[in-house]
């Protein structure tokens, strides 16, 4: 396990599970909660699942880790987009697990530079990508 020296903390609270509410300490995220019908839940509209916040999550880390290797090889990737699609279900071994596919696209980078960015992103930079490696199936598709 690596070390890290910690610059930023955050904490959140969940109460009732997947059908109750989650919120970060400051505020700044505020989500109800309720279980896919997908799933066997209710479906309630207008409510986030754990996959949402995790989506997001890494799809906002991972643009921001490419963003950073971009900037170190003197190129732009602000204009990348940055899709996560997170799946959920059942796992071999018993339990659920996820399972992770990321599009990244931009159309103002050449696809072999692009493609070198996200890897050395995912590779190295990314603490998303560093907390799934060898534990959840992610993959890429690059435009």
């Amino acid at each position: 396990m690596d070390n890290i020296k910690p610059l930023f903390t955050i904490s959140a609270t969940a109460t009732g599970g997947r059908n109750g509410h989650s919120e970060t300490s400051d505020h700044a995220v505020s989500v109800n909660l309720s279980v896919p019908k997908e799933m066997g839940g209710p479906g309630t509209p207008n409510t986030a699942t754990p996959e949402h916040l995790f989506a997001a999550g890494y799809a906002a880390c991972f643009g921001g880790a490419l963003d950073f290797v971009a900037k170190q090889h003197k190129k732009d990737a602000t204009h990348a987009k940055i899709t996560c699609h997170v799946s959920i279900g059942p796992r071999d071994k018993g339990g659920f697990g996820l399972m992770i596919k990321m599009h990244v696209q931009d159309e103002h980078l050449a696809k072999a530079d692009l493609e070198a960015l996200v890897k050395e992103a995912h590779e190295k930079i990314c603490p998303y990508s560093h907390a799934t490696r060898g534990n959840v199936d992610v993959s890429f598709e690059i435009n």
